[in-house]
């Protein structure tokens, strides 16, 4: 990056940050700092629940996922549309009702306060350590263009997040995201656009799609049904669903999001709005990651994205051996150029046999070119055994920063900080209400005065802000980050929704009762993922099932009246 770069960065994020501390001020009351005082219209809704979802995560690993395995990730996304429907009946309507701050008041007022504390917990571990993931994700970014040690840029992004997050709330948090997603959608379409421009001139969009189709990347649909698939439409749908339901339903980090409506009305069309962009939103970004993987068939990319752990390997013992297999790559690379532009021919005579040919020759020069790059990656384990060796969160930064024009770069970079820092403050915030509202207010200091509260929940950021910059000096044992994340939510995600769904439509159940079924189905389902028992998508459609069964079963067991007050 060069100094115009560094000035677009600088001054779209100064920008943001003050434009979000700036319509937060007077913020004097708990009201204000959780909720933005309840009065924000739809769009500013949908816009604020979408930042909060679309992480630096999102723009970071979501190309890198479709480089190195297609689009069908996108299936993930396919339950979302129906869960949204659900929410605007079931759970917006209750939430506004009761006038809560957090999800977990409503469940006190159904069960007890032992199942609300047991859920406010399991939320509190996920959500803890998700938010330090995606503190994680934009220190990668500076860690490569400053070739500083990640635990330095860790603490930078985590230190300016909880700022301005401690200084103004729900209602700096809000601000900020609606006009992040601003810049973000501008952003994302000069990147598609400069994709497709710097490939050869003979190669168009289609002829771009072609080639990415003839080497397996457009696999968006997967019709077939197999548990252990991790991606097909079924999960997407079914597992997706449970997973959407429960995050977009039962996580603070959403539900806190959608609270701050002006009115049930205004919430659901915010929700509506979510459901309606984010999987063409997120086909999109998926579809900038398969140009990219396009892109690269024209220019030789690196061996291995990660230029940290390449430095570190090339002082090593073993930079001779390092040496050669970048040689061999490099001419690996330069044969399946031959049968890429031979495909290309093939494409524009029009010549459905030659294609598919040339589509062969070129996935086997595709598979001589990942056998020398997993030669490289297990030689950098070799070399330092706690190394780095998943890159796909890399490969669309090093595409960034390599080839798009000076300016284009800065903006680019400042969309995956302004990302990082709307989840980030999302998580914290929802963090701290819970942990204020949930606990220390219900269990320590019930009578406190609203000051007292405020100045609790400022103090509640600032604990949480420091344990996920701890969490996120450890994400890089965790691979894709996209997909950790979502593997994280699925191990509790099913629990806590099964928690909502009995007091949603099992009138019967008491607290009790579901308090157990609780504990059990969690124990079932970290069980189930440390045996790799199922696609991790299924485990939020098990674990709501299991707390729908159990807590059936004990509540027989238990035959104890019905307490707590009755949903209509």
């Amino acid at each position: 990056m060069n100094v115009i770069d560094w000035l677009v960065l600088g001054i779209t994020l100064l920008s943001v940050v003050i434009y979000g501390i700036y319509k937060s001020r007077g913020t004097k009351n708990i009201d204000g700092f959780l909720l933005a005082d309840k009065q924000l219209p739809w769009y500013h809704v949908g816009l604020s629940v979408m930042a909060t979802q679309a992480s630096a995560i999102t723009f970071l690993s979501a190309p890198g996922q479709a480089y190195s395995d297609g689009l069908r990730f996108v299936q993930f996304y396919f339950g979302l549309p129906l869960a949204m429907v659900v929410l605007c009946i079931t759970f917006i309507p209750i939430f506004h009702r009761l006038k809560v701050y957090t999800a977990y008041e409503f469940l006190e007022k159904r069960f007890d306060i032992k199942t609300r504390t047991l859920t406010a917990f399991l939320f509190l571990i996920q959500r803890g350590v998700s938010t330090g993931i995606t503190i994680y994700a934009p220190s990668i970014v500076l860690s490569s263009i400053l070739n500083l040690d990640i635990s330095y840029t860790t603490i930078f992004i985590g230190s300016v997040v909880i700022l301005y997050t401690v200084y103004g709330g729900t209602k700096a948090v809000s601000y900020t995201q609606m006009l992040q997603m601003g810049i973000i959608f501008t952003g994302l379409f000069f990147a598609a656009y400069m994709v497709v421009h710097l490939l050869p001139e003979n190669i168009g969009f289609m002829d771009a799609l072609h080639i990415a189709g003839k080497m397996d990347k457009l696999n968006a649909i997967d019709t077939t049904f197999d548990l252990n698939n991790k991606y097909n439409l079924w999960s997407g749908i079914i597992g997706g669903f449970f997973l959407q339901l429960s995050y977009f339903g039962t996580d603070q980090s959403q539900v806190g999001r959608y609270l701050t409506g002006k009115s049930i009305t205004q919430s659901r069309l915010g929700l509506i709005m979510n459901g309606l962009v984010k999987i063409p939103m997120q086909f999109f970004i998926l579809l900038i990651g398969t140009l990219v993987f396009t892109f690269y068939q024209f220019h030789q990319p690196p061996v291995f994205f990660n230029q940290v752990e390449v430095s570190r390997i090339e002082k090593s013992v073993n930079k001779v051996e390092y040496n050669k297999l970048e040689a061999d790559y490099k001419l690996a690379h330069a044969e399946k150029l031959q049968y890429v532009n031979r495909l290309v021919d093939a494409i524009h005579q029009d010549n459905e046999q030659i294609v598919n040919a040339a589509g062969i020759e070129l996935q086997q020069a595709e598979k001589k070119v990942e056998n020398i790059r997993k030669s490289a990656i297990s030689l950098i384990k070799k070399s330092d055994k706690v190394a780095d060796t998943n890159d796909t969160n890399y490969v669309f930064l090093n595409f960034v920063t390599n080839y798009l024009p000076t300016g284009l770069v800065g903006l680019l970079i400042a969309i995956i900080f302004l990302a990082s820092m709307g989840s980030t403050a999302s998580g914290l915030n929802s963090l701290a209400s819970t942990t204020v509202v949930d606990v220390y207010k219900r269990l320590i200091n019930k009578e406190g005065s609203d000051s007292k509260y405020l100045s609790a929940s400022r103090w509640a950021t600032i604990g949480w802000g420091v344990f996920c910059v701890i969490v996120a000096l450890y994400a890089s044992k965790l691979g894709n980050l996209i997909e950790a994340v979502n593997i994280l939510g699925s191990l509790f995600y099913g629990t806590i929704l099964g928690v909502f769904v009995v007091a949603f439509y099992l009138k019967k159940v008491e607290g009790t009762a579901v308090f157990y079924a609780a504990l059990f189905a969690e124990a079932c389902i970290v069980v189930a993922w440390i045996t790799d028992l199922t696609a991790f998508l299924w485990l939020n459609v098990i674990g709501c099932v299991l707390v729908m069964l159990f807590s059936l079963l004990f509540q027989r067991l238990l035959k104890k009246p019905v307490v707590g007050i009755t949903i209509n």
